[in-house]
């Protein structure tokens, strides 16, 4: 679940950077359009496996439901530069406990972590036959409502700087899948969402400023090669399989990118 609050270095860098003057308001439009059409395409497929997830979950196969939570998850992440724009959607799928006054106990506690909890917490499908059923509905709500949703390009734009930074700033911690420990699966779909925009937007930069885009490719490929030392054959490690050390190395990494991201909007004149 994203706050979209731009902190500190980030935003003062976002705001001191000049537009390129070559870019003009109609040239994003096409990446902006682009963007949709993927986010339309991940949530189709997010609707798909939140079916095959929810079923299992309501049939009590708790090893099928375990080994679908994390997969079935990461279509929803890509889509998280934009959660913003249906935060009441993401404050029903993707809330955290302590998001929450009682916490697991309470009643608008829903969504992917409220399973999440009985899954891997309780070790068990009992009662949660109804909170999936919620979260098949909200995702399919979802996956509706994205046809007649409004992408404002600085939303867009500045979304895929805010989820870096909110990675490095929170969810290195291991604080979102926390019963489960499968974290590094959002963060490799966190990562190739935040990518998708910038890479729609890259050829828009890339003749008036090599310099920073190699800086950003660079960066994408170092969070790139620290994620993929922790594939398995399954998809990746659990997340507790991770030492202080390599968290640290994780989010020094996300941070750089998330800074040099966060000059995109800047740069593009959307700010």
């Amino acid at each position: 679940m994203t706050s979209f609050l731009l902190r500190g270095v980030a935003l003062a860098a976002l705001l001191a950077t000049p537009a390129l003057a070559k870019v003009s308001p109609l040239d994003i439009v096409q990446p902006v359009a682009d963007y949709k059409i993927y986010v339309s395409e991940k949530l189709e497929q997010l609707t798909k496996d939140t079916k095959t997830f929810t079923d299992a979950v309501k049939a009590g196969d708790l090893d099928k439901a375990k080994s679908l939570f994390a997969p079935t998850r990461m279509s929803y992440e890509a889509v998280e530069p934009i959660a913003e724009l249906f935060s009441d959607l993401d404050a029903s799928i993707d809330s955290r406990a302590d998001d929450h006054e009682k916490r697991e106990q309470d009643p608008g506690f829903t969504g992917f972590h409220r399973i999440e909890y009985g899954l891997f917490e309780k070790n068990s499908t009992e009662g949660l036959a109804p909170f999936a059923d919620k979260l098949m509905a909200d995702v399919t709500e979802l996956d509706k409502r994205i046809a007649g949703l409004a992408l404002p390009p600085e939303k867009v734009v500045g979304g895929a700087a805010a989820l870096m930074e909110e990675v490095a700033a929170t969810k290195i911690s291991g604080e979102e899948d926390r019963y489960s420990h499968t974290d590094l699966w959002d963060f490799k779909a966190n990562f190739d969402g935040s990518k998708k925009i910038y890479d729609l937007v890259r050829p828009l930069i890339a003749k008036d400023d090599a310099g920073f885009v190699k800086k950003v490719d660079d960066s994408f490929a170092t969070v790139d090669t620290t994620l993929a030392k922790y594939r398995t054959a399954k998809g990746y490690e659990t997340y507790d399989k991770l030492t202080d050390g390599d968290r640290k190395i994780l989010s020094a990494n996300v941070n750089v990118l998330a800074e040099e991201l966060s000059t995109l909007r800047g740069k593009l004149g959307l700010n």
